[in-house]
């Protein structure tokens, strides 16, 4: 079964059936095409649902995906991650493996389609020329036979007229004779004519056409092996990536079994577990006895101990100021504009000026409830700026205990991180030591320093707050403000002022009363209750700064500082040229403005603001 045999007239209707078949070639990459886009916007679809569903980092989502239902859901985000990256893959193998070779193909194809049908149309042409030479010959050889037949019909009628010379005659004659020859002659180049066509019109039909028929006939069937190829490679792309699929859902399967309702109640228990021990029964009041009212320690309301005055520390700075007092500052330094050189020092103060402090003291030892409820604020504002006691005392046992542990555990990491950049900086030292040509061995030496300290420092910060942990483990006695306390003292330090203003005013029936807060405070001499008071709750930071010059405050309530070093920021300018700062816990003081670059933290600042307010 041969095209060129079957087929031998239908030129034109196989160039029709051949471009058809390659339009249908064309149709299937272009749906490949649309597939693979398909598919990569289905896995960009499931990426960015993986993505949203992901945990922000250091954030309170990260806590939650301790529970292992969490975990199962993060590790579903994941697989389903990985789950679209088959995707990805199914439309890149359909790209590469279908798309870009058919279109390859598809090119190729085309040339040989157009190669085989112009050769076709040569060979059509060539025998149209033949038949065009054939048709003249033989039309030649008929008109010479007519004119050979008119000659000789003259020739015979002069011949027969006795009227007409014999030269007339002779002429007629030798007329007739050349349009015979002439009419011979055609007839022997039409003969050959004639042969010449058969012969072409065979080799035309029968071995021509044929040939260049054969090879259309294997081009298409070439174009329709390789289409179905095309459609097996399609179902072998899908197929390929449904045990990696299979792999991804069978995770999901996994993570789905491996959640613990038990573990996750247990960790709901170390999550908030707080440590105290459930409030013992409630003393009975007996009112028929004048006697004065007791609290008893077993109570729910916010205890404040046996009647007895909270401990007091003799050795007290007396840098430190009242909260609600301003400490006076050394007078205006000079403007922004003059060098550090033409000042080193800073501007000369005189002497400060001590206000008056009898009328505000009297005033805050006859109204308690109001030191408390200042106090509340203050804790408050700095719990909520991140301020809060280094020893995590505000937070119950078992709380801080996995603080302090998780704060070890951080100091140690960073100390293993210094120690490794120490052990590299050694090698490197060494390596410069032997080939000098490398660098100069010396020029690491400060940062081995550096790290040196670092990791003293480190060192220190460990054994502080192992110190702490071995406290609140029982390894160590108790410092003294580490008295057994309950739940609801911790969590009036979050309760607003006006409820712990209430709280400290109320007795366990709810009367209120201040006999018990007025006879303890009146046992506190007046010049400790300052330090007392400052001490217990430090201003809280309101921003950073960094100092532009070195400053040497000389002066009373100034504080030194060197050029390039970080502080704390505890009160703003207030128009007056000076900046108050705090380096730690026990320096702090005033310097020039235009001596530092100040950074505040907005909410910081307009909390603080209020907290002033307050406090006046």
């Amino acid at each position: 079964m041969s095209w060129g045999t079957e087929l031998w007239d239908q030129f034109d209707n196989l160039e029709k059936h051949t471009q058809w078949g390659i339009d249908v070639l064309e149709k299937y990459i272009k749906f490949v095409k649309e597939r693979t886009e398909i598919e990569l916007s289905y896995a960009k679809q499931l990426r960015n649902l993986s993505k949203k569903y992901q945990p922000k980092k250091n954030s309170k989502e990260e806590e939650e995906y301790r529970y292992t239902s969490a975990r199962a859901f993060l590790a579903t985000l994941n697989e389903m991650n990985d789950y679209a990256g088959q995707h990805e893959v199914i439309s890149e193998n359909m790209t590469s493996l279908i798309t870009g070779e058919l279109t390859r193909y598809v090119q190729e194809l085309k040339q040989e389609r157009k190669s085989h049908f112009h050769d076709g149309r040569k060979a059509q042409q060539h025998i149209e020329t033949c038949w065009k030479q054939l048709e003249a010959s033989k039309r030649r050889f008929e008109r010479d036979c007519k004119e050979a037949d008119r000659a000789q019909q003259y020739f015979e009628k002069m011949d027969a007229d006795i009227n007409v010379t014999k030269a007339d005659v002779e002429k007629a004659r030798q007329q007739a004779q050349l349009r015979h020859q002439m009419a011979e002659d055609s007839k022997a180049e039409y003969s050959s004519t004639l042969q010449k066509f058969n012969s072409e019109q065979h080799d035309h039909y029968y071995t021509h056409i044929p040939n260049i028929f054969q090879k259309i006939q294997e081009m298409e069937e070439r174009r329709i092996v390789r289409i179905g190829e095309s459609m097996k490679t399609f179902a072998e792309v899908d197929r390929q990536v449904i045990p990696i699929i299979g792999k991804c859902l069978d995770e999901i399967t996994k993570a789905a079994e491996s959640i613990d309702h038990k573990n996750d109640s247990q960790l709901v228990i170390e999550a908030f577990k707080s440590g105290f021990e459930p409030p013992g029964d409630v003393d009975f009041e007996d009112f028929t006895q004048p006697m004065k009212r007791t609290i008893s320690e077993s109570s729910l309301s916010n205890s404040r101990g046996d009647g007895k005055s909270e401990p007091k520390f003799g050795s007290k700075s007396k840098g430190k100021l009242w909260p609600f007092i301003k400490k006076n500052k050394p007078p205006p330094p000079p403007p922004a504009s003059a060098s550090p050189s033409a000042v080193p020092n800073g501007p000369q103060s005189p002497k400060q000026q001590k206000e008056p402090l009898s009328h505000r003291f009297n005033e805050f030892m006859t109204s308690k409830p109001k030191i408390h409820c200042f106090r509340s604020l203050k804790r408050g504002l700095s719990l909520k700026l991140g301020a809060g006691p280094e020893d995590f005392s505000n937070l119950p046992p078992e709380q801080r205990r996995k603080k302090l542990q998780q704060k070890v555990d951080e100091l140690n990491k960073d100390i293993q991180k210094e120690m490794d950049q120490r052990d590299a900086l050694t090698k490197m030292k060494d390596v410069y030591i032997k080939n000098p040509q490398m660098g100069d061995a010396a020029s690491v030496d400060q940062r081995l320093a550096e790290l040196g300290q670092n990791i003293e420092k480190l060192r220190l910060e460990v054994q502080k707050f192992e110190g702490w942990l071995a406290e609140v483990e029982g390894r160590l006695p108790p410092r003294n403000e580490q008295a057994r306390r309950q739940s609801g003292l911790y969590e009036a330090q979050n309760t607003s002022a006006v409820n712990s203003c209430a709280q400290d005013r109320e007795s366990p029936d709810g009367s209120y009363t201040e006999e018990q807060s007025q006879e303890t405070e009146m046992k506190v001499p007046a010049t400790d209750f300052d330090d007392e008071f400052d001490d217990e709750e430090p201003l809280p930071t309101i921003g950073t700064c960094k100092a532009l010059y070195t400053f040497e405050g000389q002066n009373e309530g100034t504080i030194s500082v060197a050029e390039g070093e970080m502080l704390y920021v505890i009160e703003e300018d207030k128009g007056d040229g000076w900046t108050r700062i705090r380096r730690n816990e026990d320096e702090e003081g005033y310097v020039p403005t235009s001596y530092v670059e100040v950074y505040l933290d907005k909410n910081a600042k307009d909390e603080y603001k209020s907290l002033q307010k307050i406090s006046e």
